[in-house]
This record gives C-alpha cells, sequence and structure tokens, in this order.
C-alpha cells in the first residue's frame, strides 16, 4: 500500500504536467478544430527560456530565480506562439483542414531544428531546490513534488475561472460553439485566436519547466514524447473539452507510474497508457467528457 501511494503521488505529478501541455493542444482545437503540433515544441522552448534565466539569476534566492524563470519562459512562448499562429495558421484560416495540420508540422520542424542548430546534445537544468523531504503520514513528498503539484493546480484552476468568469473567456466560449456567429455580434474572433494561442502557450511554457526540474536535463527534441502523451491526454479526456483534458492527463499520468512500478518491465508503461486510450476510444470514442455533436453542413 505505502508503494502504492507513491506511485499515485509520481503519477499525479507527471500528469499535472501532461494536464497543462493538453490544455494547449484542446484549446487551439476547441476553437479552430486544429491539432497544433507545434505545441511540443513550444514546450521544449519554455525548458530552454526557464533554464537561460535560472544561470542568469543563479545569485538570487531560489523563489525568486523560478519565479523569473517561470515568467520569462511563458512570455516568451506565448509571444512565439502568436507570432506563430499570425504567420503560419492565420493565412490557412480558410484552407483545406489538411493545410494548417501540415504547416502545423513544418511549424515543429523549424522550430526544433532552430534550437538544434544552437545545442544538440543535453544540457543539465540548474538544480534549484534544496532536497527538502516532507512526511504526510506514510507518504513521502519532495519539495519538487510539492512545487510542480502545487502550481499546476494553481495554473489549472486559474483558467479555469478565467473561462468560466471573465468576458474574454465567455467570448473564447462562444468562439468555440460558432465563429461565424460570434463575429456576427461584434466579438473580435482574430484577437481571441491570437488569445487563446497566447494561454495555451503560456501553460505549455510552464509545463516544459515543470518538467525540466523534475527531471533535471533538458534536450531539443525533449517534446517530442511529452507532446505525443499530453495530445493523447487531450483525446482520453475529450479533444476541445477543458476538464476532460485536465482529467486525462491526471489519468495518463497516473497509469504511467503504475505501470512503471508494477509490471514486469518498465518500458511497457507506455504501452499500457496508450492501451488505456485505445480502450476508451473504442467504448467511448468522443473521450470521457466529450459530448456529442452535430457536424455543421
Amino acid at each position: 500500500m505505502h508503494s502504492f501511494t507513491e506511485q499515485l503521488l509520481n503519477g499525479l505529478t507527471l500528469g499535472s504536467i501532461y494536464a497543462l501541455v493538453a490544455l494547449g493542444y484542446t484549446l487551439v482545437y476547441g476553437i479552430l478544430l486544429m491539432i497544433n503540433f507545434a505545441h511540443s515544441e513550444i514546450f521544449m522552448l519554455g525548458a530552454f527560456a526557464g533554464c537561460g534565466t535560472l544561470v542568469a539569476l543563479s545569485a538570487l534566492p531560489w523563489p525568486l530565480s523560478v519565479g523569473a524563470a517561470f515568467l520569462m519562459g511563458m512570455l516568451a512562448c506565448a509571444l512565439v506562439a502568436v507570432a506563430m499562429e499570425k504567420v503560419a495558421y492565420a493565412p490557412l484560416r480558410r484552407a483545406p483542414r489538411l493545410a494548417p495540420l501540415i504547416s502545423a508540422i513544418g511549424v515543429s520542424i523549424v522550430l526544433q531544428n532552430s534550437v538544434f542548430l544552437w545545442r544538440n546534445d543535453f544540457l543539465a537544468f540548474p538544480t534549484v531546490f534544496p532536497p527538502t523531504q516532507i512526511n504526510i503520514g506514510p507518504v513521502t513528498l519532495s519539495l519538487i513534488q510539492i512545487v510542480i503539484l502545487g502550481s499546476s493546480l494553481v495554473l489549472m484552476g486559474g483558467l479555469w475561472l478565467f473561462i468560466t468568469f471573465t468576458r474574454l473567456g465567455q467570448a473564447m466560449r462562444a468562439c468555440s460553439q460558432d465563429r461565424e456567429a460570434a463575429e456576427l455580434v461584434g466579438i473580435p474572433v482574430n484577437r481571441i485566436i491570437s488569445l487563446t494561442f497566447f494561454i495555451g502557450a503560456m501553460l505549455g511554457g510552464a509545463a516544459g519547466i515543470l518538467y525540466s526540474l523534475y527531471y533535471g536535463s533538458i534536450k531539443y527534441n525533449m517534446g517530442f514524447l511529452p507532446g505525443m502523451k499530453a495530445f493523447t491526454a487531450a483525446v482520453l479526456g475529450g479533444i476541445g473539452n477543458v476538464p476532460g483534458a485536465m482529467a486525462g492527463g491526471l489519468l495518463l499520468g497516473v497509469s504511467e507510474a503504475m505501470g512503471a512500478a508494477f509490471l514486469p518491465e518498465a518500458e511497457w508503461k507506455d504501452v499500457l497508457a496508450f492501451a488505456i486510450l485505445i480502450l476508451v476510444l473504442i467504448l467511448r470514442p468522443r473521450g470521457l467528457f466529450g459530448e456529442r455533436t452535430s457536424e455543421k453542413i
């Protein structure tokens, strides 16, 4: 039981990172019906921006340097994502659905190789947290786990409050339901789409920093596997559904941690995660939280 609880916490820690990345996928899909495959590179850029900030501010106390790393990483990713949307996606908004998808893959390759030309090997991520252990009953939590879980919950809760209770959040939901009707009632759809990329990239950048703090190294292609799993989490919860992306990320992280701990081979954890996805899609093709919708003609 002790081992089970430890692995559950490890899974929730990893799953909260997947959930943050999955939110970026699901926000963009909810409005544009497009999978932004370059989002995994936004995750990677957040890690590199956070690493550079921590190195530059290494003389400061760790709470200040980590806070600055999050601020700079999230802002840098948001600006790159908005520029990416204006240059690579906006001109294709009325093109066949396959065109933006191909453009997203192209942007992903460009971003990844831009970092590859600068640094093509592993780079150690600064160790900033003291090795503090906190005992809660029979369970031991590290300070980095507490930071990851706390930060993820704050960001996910803030997103939910923003979408639910603010005018911009209501405008995003209106664009998700019907962009043409939203434009007719005066909602600036193009600005809302840019805002969606901005917010999704901020979450992805924060996830990249948290992931790097947890594992201790970064690389130009580090976003591929977490990005694929986050996309899986978004589909698992119901692509386009914000609570579904959160739940899907947590479920995927827990299943991966349990698979690594209790399956005969730790490498089978990925098999278990994708087997769960296949099973859910067979039984509920819309995902766990997806709703049945009629196709527009």
